[in-house]
């Protein structure tokens, strides 16, 4: 059965697939990312996770992959097969594309941005596949944001479009590690609303699940943290469709699976904010955290279509 390697390396682990033309998992597996042995480490757990994967394809489904997708985190040179920079793991310039394809005996391979590839999979199979235009906004460690026209991701002249993280929305803020103070993604990623929350409840193992439960119990500091992260959530939010005018904002990561404790008090606080602009529809995610396996094997089979019709 033809089909391609889907890996999605995260900054402590991978989730792999083998995927058929049709976009269906044939075979997923995990594995750790090794990280704590050092760059080098994890890129032998990429290249060993991918052999293996072929492997696999090979013995279960009687011939090889014909190309293989891979999405990381950080700064990725896309059209040169580069992972430029990622501080979770520690690399920088690495050649991914060519050292996989070497791994791999000469296959074709793609490499993407872990958001941006997450956001092809929801846009063409997922949340936003009957918009023309969208923004997708994963909340975790970060946030960051796909931009997505017409069934494509637009990474911008350097790679570095969608960063909505670090748009400023309270100048007064917490320190960034982009440098800047009161970007979005101190205020309002998971890992913001964790941090929030253990201080608010005096727990330092609470997180930000435990603080939704909290608000849906109706406790007063969790509310307070959880609306001080959906206003400034907003007010970025507000800003990505000022500029971009999306006809849909899809909403995923760790903060999207407190449901409709978010997305209630969200759509009202985008709302209260539109002047002249166009209101969107702001939906879940649909995938989960297959999104960027789902978004690798895409790039993989794109890359395959790219190359037949040259």
């Amino acid at each position: 059965m033809k089909h391609v390697i889907a890996l999605d390396v995260g900054g402590t682990g991978m989730k792999a697939a083998l995927v058929g033309a049709d976009g269906t998992l044939l075979h997923e597996a995990r594995r750790a990312t090794d990280r704590k042995r050092g760059a080098d480490a994890v890129v032998e757990s990429i290249l060993s996770f991918a052999a293996d994967l072929r492997a696999y394809g090979e013995e279960h489904f009687g011939e090889s992959a014909v190309a293989a997708g891979v999405a990381v985190p950080g700064i990725v040179d896309a059209d040169n097969g580069i992972a430029v920079y990622a501080a979770n793991l520690g690399w920088r310039d690495v050649p991914m594309r060519q050292l996989l394809g070497e791994r791999l005996g000469g296959l074709p391979v793609a490499l993407g941005h872990d958001v941006r590839t997450g956001g092809l999979a929801e846009g063409r199979i997922g949340a936003g596949k009957e918009a023309d235009r969208f923004l997708f906004v994963p909340l975790g460690t970060g946030i960051a944001g796909a931009i997505g026209i017409a069934g494509t991701i637009e990474a911008g002249a350097h790679g570095y479009a969608g960063e909505i993280g670090h748009i400023v929305v309270r100048p007064d803020g917490p320190d960034c590690g982009c440098g800047q103070r009161g970007c979005l993604e101190t205020l309002a990623s998971a890992a913001a609303v964790s941090r929030a929350w253990a201080v608010a409840s005096g727990d330092p193992e609470a997180d930000a699940a435990d603080c939704a439960k909290a608000v849906e119990s109706g406790d007063p500091a969790a509310e307070e943290v959880w609306r001080d992260a959906v206003d400034a959530l907003a007010a970025g939010l507000v800003t990505a469709l000022t500029l971009l005018d999306p006809s849909t904002l899809i909403i995923g990561g760790g903060l999207a699976e407190a449901g409709e404790t978010l997305f209630t008090p969200l759509r009202a606080a985008v709302e209260e904010r539109v002047t002249f602009q166009k209101l969107p529809h702001i939906v879940p995610a649909a995938l989960g955290d297959t999104a960027g396996c789902l978004g690798a094997g895409l790039l993989a089979w794109d890359l395959l279509s790219t190359e037949v019709s040259v």
